[in-house]
């Protein structure tokens, strides 16, 4: 019997089947890149449309400057996120998702509400797992 590297596929069974080999690094790559929590958030907030830089920042607590330039730079290239410069004085700058990125919105806010609606819950199993179990008495 054949197995799925002969044939050429990522796994004979599972959500990795139906890629070929020579595709799965880079849809490594693509799902570490859209995965990543400030990803996310950034394509969260941009739904609501254009954005400029300053107010992306205030709407993603927590993320520092060098951060948000990363993550737009890379959602960039990526073709996820559209980056729009005006000329004017002062330069303005805008972000918007671009269709490509539009269709990872709903995933990511499924994912961002799932987080929130199960936070305690998580919390608590983090807490129990951080808490050493008293080792029973040795006879």
């Amino acid at each position: 019997m054949r197995d799925s590297a002969d044939a050429g596929m990522a796994a004979s069974v599972g959500p990795c089947a139906g890629i070929p080999v020579e595709h799965m690094d880079f849809v490594r790559q693509v799902l570490d890149r859209v995965g990543d929590k400030w990803s996310m958030l950034v394509i969260a907030v941009l739904q609501s449309g254009p954005t400029r830089y300053t107010d992306l920042q205030r709407q993603i607590p927590g993320i520092s400057q060098r951060m948000l330039t990363r993550t737009l730079r890379q959602l960039a290239e990526d073709g996820l996120v559209s980056r729009t410069a005006y000329a004017e004085v002062p330069p303005r700058v805008e972000y918007a998702l671009a269709p490509l990125g539009g269709g990872l919105h709903d995933i990511v806010r499924q994912l961002i509400g799932w987080a929130a609606d199960h936070h305690d819950e998580i919390r608590a199993n983090r807490s129990r797992a951080d808490t050493p179990t008293p080792s029973a008495p040795r006879p």
